[in-house]
Protein backbone atom coordinates (compact mmCIF):
# COMPACT_ATOMS: atom_id res chain seq x y z
CA UNK A 1 0.00 0.00 0.00
CA UNK A 2 0.89 3.34 -1.08
CA UNK A 3 1.93 5.56 2.15
CA UNK A 4 1.15 9.54 2.69
CA UNK A 5 3.90 11.17 2.11
CA UNK A 6 3.99 9.52 -1.63
CA UNK A 7 0.68 9.98 -1.95
CA UNK A 8 1.03 13.79 -1.41
CA UNK A 9 3.73 13.83 -3.79
CA UNK A 10 2.32 12.29 -6.13
CA UNK A 11 -0.34 14.19 -6.59
CA UNK A 12 0.91 17.39 -6.32
CA UNK A 13 2.74 16.58 -9.38
CA UNK A 14 -0.57 15.88 -11.11
CA UNK A 15 -0.52 12.41 -10.74
CA UNK A 16 -4.00 10.71 -10.61
CA UNK A 17 -5.09 7.72 -8.77
CA UNK A 18 -7.02 5.10 -10.68
CA UNK A 19 -8.32 2.06 -7.85
CA UNK A 20 -9.04 1.79 -4.30
CA UNK A 21 -5.51 0.08 -3.89
CA UNK A 22 -3.88 3.01 -4.43
CA UNK A 23 -4.96 5.52 -2.00
CA UNK A 24 -3.89 6.08 2.06
CA UNK A 25 -6.76 5.67 4.28
CA UNK A 26 -6.90 9.28 5.09
CA UNK A 27 -7.27 10.20 1.26
CA UNK A 28 -9.86 7.65 0.87
CA UNK A 29 -11.93 9.09 4.01
CA UNK A 30 -11.68 12.48 2.40
CA UNK A 31 -12.66 11.05 -0.90
CA UNK A 32 -15.83 8.49 0.95
CA UNK A 33 -16.85 12.29 2.39
CA UNK A 34 -17.07 14.11 -1.19
CA UNK A 35 -18.56 10.58 -2.55
CA UNK A 36 -20.88 10.34 0.28
CA UNK A 37 -22.17 14.04 0.00
CA UNK A 38 -23.28 14.48 -3.53
CA UNK A 39 -24.67 10.81 -3.60
CA UNK A 40 -27.00 11.68 -0.88
CA UNK A 41 -27.65 15.18 -2.00
CA UNK A 42 -29.00 13.44 -5.22
CA UNK A 43 -31.06 11.24 -3.44
CA UNK A 44 -32.08 13.91 -1.30
CA UNK A 45 -33.36 16.10 -4.35
CA UNK A 46 -34.37 13.71 -6.39
CA UNK A 47 -36.89 12.82 -3.72
CA UNK A 48 -38.29 16.24 -2.69
CA UNK A 49 -38.38 17.41 -6.28
CA UNK A 50 -40.38 14.22 -7.15
CA UNK A 51 -43.33 15.61 -4.81
CA UNK A 52 -43.28 18.44 -6.66
CA UNK A 53 -43.73 16.76 -9.92
CA UNK A 54 -47.74 17.33 -9.52
CA UNK A 55 -47.68 21.02 -8.94
CA UNK A 56 -46.19 21.37 -12.46
CA UNK A 57 -48.64 23.54 -14.75
CA UNK A 58 -48.81 21.73 -17.34
CA UNK A 59 -47.74 18.29 -19.27
CA UNK A 60 -44.70 19.56 -20.58
CA UNK A 61 -43.22 20.78 -17.26
CA UNK A 62 -44.49 17.20 -15.39
CA UNK A 63 -42.90 15.36 -17.75
CA UNK A 64 -39.52 17.86 -17.58
CA UNK A 65 -39.53 17.37 -13.70
CA UNK A 66 -39.93 13.21 -13.77
CA UNK A 67 -36.93 13.04 -15.98
CA UNK A 68 -34.99 15.01 -13.86
CA UNK A 69 -35.89 13.31 -10.77
CA UNK A 70 -35.45 10.11 -12.84
CA UNK A 71 -31.71 11.67 -13.93
CA UNK A 72 -30.62 12.66 -10.21
CA UNK A 73 -31.25 8.59 -9.20
CA UNK A 74 -29.19 7.50 -11.52
CA UNK A 75 -25.83 10.02 -11.12
CA UNK A 76 -26.20 8.93 -7.44
CA UNK A 77 -26.09 5.06 -8.58
CA UNK A 78 -23.18 6.30 -11.25
CA UNK A 79 -21.02 7.53 -7.88
CA UNK A 80 -22.44 4.94 -5.40
CA UNK A 81 -20.82 2.28 -7.92
CA UNK A 82 -17.74 4.26 -7.31
CA UNK A 83 -18.16 3.50 -3.19
CA UNK A 84 -19.24 0.45 -3.31
CA UNK A 85 -15.88 -0.56 -4.50
CA UNK A 86 -14.47 1.19 -1.12
CA UNK A 87 -16.67 -1.52 0.57
CA UNK A 88 -20.08 0.47 1.14
CA UNK A 89 -22.86 -1.70 1.70
CA UNK A 90 -24.92 -0.45 -1.37
CA UNK A 91 -27.67 -2.59 -1.07
CA UNK A 92 -28.86 -0.78 2.00
CA UNK A 93 -28.07 2.37 0.95
CA UNK A 94 -31.36 3.28 -0.60
CA UNK A 95 -33.42 2.78 2.41
CA UNK A 96 -31.08 4.18 4.91
CA UNK A 97 -32.34 7.19 5.13
CA UNK A 98 -35.79 9.18 4.68
CA UNK A 99 -34.81 11.34 1.13
CA UNK A 100 -38.02 13.07 1.14
CA UNK A 101 -38.03 14.36 4.87
CA UNK A 102 -37.64 17.92 5.15
CA UNK A 103 -37.55 20.30 7.99
CA UNK A 104 -39.85 23.42 8.79
CA UNK A 105 -39.44 26.25 6.52
CA UNK A 106 -38.15 28.47 8.97
CA UNK A 107 -35.78 26.33 10.39
CA UNK A 108 -32.20 27.99 9.26
CA UNK A 109 -29.34 25.78 9.45
CA UNK A 110 -26.03 27.86 7.92
CA UNK A 111 -23.49 25.67 6.86
CA UNK A 112 -23.49 23.12 9.93
CA UNK A 113 -23.77 19.77 9.09
CA UNK A 114 -26.73 17.90 10.83
CA UNK A 115 -26.70 14.12 12.17
CA UNK A 116 -27.77 11.61 9.77
CA UNK A 117 -27.13 11.45 5.95
CA UNK A 118 -24.44 13.41 4.42
CA UNK A 119 -26.90 15.60 2.22
CA UNK A 120 -26.33 19.14 1.57
CA UNK A 121 -28.04 20.93 4.17
CA UNK A 122 -30.23 23.25 1.20
CA UNK A 123 -31.91 19.56 0.78
CA UNK A 124 -33.53 19.39 4.44
CA UNK A 125 -35.60 22.71 3.21
CA UNK A 126 -39.33 21.92 1.59
CA UNK A 127 -40.21 23.34 -1.23
CA UNK A 128 -43.29 25.40 -1.03
CA UNK A 129 -45.25 25.45 -4.97
CA UNK A 130 -43.87 25.36 -8.10
CA UNK A 131 -42.20 28.55 -8.59
CA UNK A 132 -40.02 27.94 -5.41
CA UNK A 133 -38.91 24.62 -6.78
CA UNK A 134 -37.92 26.03 -10.19
CA UNK A 135 -36.49 28.91 -8.58
CA UNK A 136 -34.63 27.09 -6.23
CA UNK A 137 -33.69 24.57 -9.25
CA UNK A 138 -32.54 27.70 -10.99
CA UNK A 139 -29.68 28.85 -7.87
CA UNK A 140 -29.00 24.87 -6.51
CA UNK A 141 -28.63 24.09 -10.15
CA UNK A 142 -26.00 26.72 -10.78
CA UNK A 143 -24.32 25.77 -7.88
CA UNK A 144 -24.08 22.34 -8.48
CA UNK A 145 -22.38 23.41 -11.89
CA UNK A 146 -19.45 25.03 -9.97
CA UNK A 147 -18.89 22.23 -7.74
CA UNK A 148 -19.03 19.66 -10.05
CA UNK A 149 -16.60 21.04 -12.88
CA UNK A 150 -14.22 21.68 -10.04
CA UNK A 151 -14.20 17.75 -8.73
CA UNK A 152 -13.83 16.67 -12.39
CA UNK A 153 -10.36 17.85 -12.14
CA UNK A 154 -9.89 15.61 -9.04
CA UNK A 155 -7.31 13.14 -8.23
CA UNK A 156 -9.39 10.07 -8.13
CA UNK A 157 -9.56 9.51 -12.04
CA UNK A 158 -12.80 7.17 -11.40
CA UNK A 159 -14.68 9.80 -9.53
CA UNK A 160 -13.57 12.47 -12.07
CA UNK A 161 -14.84 11.04 -15.21
CA UNK A 162 -17.81 9.70 -13.81
CA UNK A 163 -18.68 13.74 -13.12
CA UNK A 164 -17.43 14.19 -16.25
CA UNK A 165 -20.25 12.45 -17.90
CA UNK A 166 -22.59 13.67 -15.30
CA UNK A 167 -21.85 17.32 -15.27
CA UNK A 168 -23.62 18.12 -18.74
CA UNK A 169 -26.93 16.83 -17.33
CA UNK A 170 -26.65 19.14 -14.41
CA UNK A 171 -26.16 21.64 -16.27
CA UNK A 172 -29.19 21.34 -18.53
CA UNK A 173 -31.44 20.56 -14.95
CA UNK A 174 -29.99 23.77 -14.33
CA UNK A 175 -30.94 25.57 -17.66
CA UNK A 176 -34.52 23.79 -17.30
CA UNK A 177 -35.11 25.44 -13.95
CA UNK A 178 -34.15 29.44 -15.02
CA UNK A 179 -36.62 27.94 -18.21
CA UNK A 180 -38.89 27.36 -16.24
CA UNK A 181 -39.11 30.18 -13.92
CA UNK A 182 -38.94 32.48 -17.12
CA UNK A 183 -42.07 30.97 -18.31
CA UNK A 184 -43.78 31.17 -14.69
CA UNK A 185 -43.19 34.99 -14.96
CA UNK A 186 -44.30 35.50 -18.38
CA UNK A 187 -47.69 33.72 -17.59
CA UNK A 188 -48.03 36.24 -14.55
CA UNK A 189 -46.88 34.85 -12.11
CA UNK A 190 -46.38 37.05 -8.89
CA UNK A 191 -43.10 38.82 -9.19
CA UNK A 192 -43.19 39.37 -5.54
CA UNK A 193 -43.85 35.36 -4.71
CA UNK A 194 -40.69 34.91 -7.18
CA UNK A 195 -38.87 37.18 -5.29
CA UNK A 196 -39.68 35.76 -1.95
CA UNK A 197 -38.01 32.89 -3.16
CA UNK A 198 -35.25 34.15 -3.85
CA UNK A 199 -34.72 35.42 -0.73
CA UNK A 200 -35.21 32.10 0.94
CA UNK A 201 -33.12 29.68 -1.35
CA UNK A 202 -30.36 32.52 -2.45
CA UNK A 203 -28.70 32.04 1.44
CA UNK A 204 -29.27 28.46 1.84
CA UNK A 205 -27.63 27.81 -1.67
CA UNK A 206 -24.49 29.76 -0.45
CA UNK A 207 -24.14 27.58 2.76
CA UNK A 208 -23.47 24.69 0.19
CA UNK A 209 -20.33 26.04 -0.36
CA UNK A 210 -19.42 25.52 2.62
CA UNK A 211 -18.17 27.56 6.21
CA UNK A 212 -14.42 29.00 5.62
CA UNK A 213 -13.70 27.98 8.96
CA UNK A 214 -13.62 23.78 7.60
CA UNK A 215 -10.57 22.37 7.75
CA UNK A 216 -11.62 19.99 4.68
CA UNK A 217 -10.77 22.26 1.91
CA UNK A 218 -7.47 22.09 2.75
CA UNK A 219 -7.39 18.50 2.75
CA UNK A 220 -8.90 18.24 -0.53
CA UNK A 221 -6.13 20.46 -1.85
CA UNK A 222 -3.49 18.91 -0.17
CA UNK A 223 -4.85 15.57 -1.43
CA UNK A 224 -5.59 17.21 -5.25
CA UNK A 225 -9.29 16.30 -4.73
CA UNK A 226 -10.25 19.92 -5.60
CA UNK A 227 -7.81 23.17 -6.33
CA UNK A 228 -10.59 26.24 -5.48
CA UNK A 229 -11.61 27.08 -2.18
CA UNK A 230 -14.89 28.19 -1.05
CA UNK A 231 -14.69 32.03 -1.98
CA UNK A 232 -13.32 31.59 -5.15
CA UNK A 233 -16.21 29.20 -5.67
CA UNK A 234 -18.77 31.09 -4.13
CA UNK A 235 -17.55 34.13 -6.10
CA UNK A 236 -17.95 31.75 -9.59
CA UNK A 237 -21.53 31.25 -8.51
CA UNK A 238 -22.66 34.82 -8.09
CA UNK A 239 -20.93 35.67 -11.34
CA UNK A 240 -23.06 33.13 -13.09
CA UNK A 241 -26.46 33.48 -10.94
CA UNK A 242 -26.72 37.37 -9.88
CA UNK A 243 -27.03 38.66 -13.74
CA UNK A 244 -29.64 35.54 -14.09
CA UNK A 245 -31.84 36.77 -11.34
CA UNK A 246 -31.38 40.64 -12.55
CA UNK A 247 -32.11 39.79 -15.62
CA UNK A 248 -35.96 37.68 -14.42
CA UNK A 249 -36.25 41.73 -13.19
CA UNK A 250 -35.72 40.17 -9.46
CA UNK A 251 -33.29 41.76 -6.90
CA UNK A 252 -29.93 39.91 -5.44
CA UNK A 253 -30.37 39.56 -1.71
CA UNK A 254 -28.52 42.03 0.01
CA UNK A 255 -27.65 39.68 2.83
CA UNK A 256 -25.51 36.91 2.66
CA UNK A 257 -24.40 34.36 5.31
Amino acid sequence: MVDEESLVGFVAGGGRLSAPDNVTPRYRGELMRLMAIFVDSEMAGASGFADCINLAPGLKERITATRIVLEKFDHARQVLELMEQFGANTGQYVGAHPWSSRLDRSVNLGPRRTDGDMRLNVFHYPINGWVDAVVMNCLMGQATVVQLDELTRGSYQPLADTLSGILPVERRHAELGEQGLRVALDRGHDRTDAQASVNYWYPRVADTFGSSASDHFDQHRKYGLRQKGREELLARWQSVVHPMIEGFGLNVPTRVR
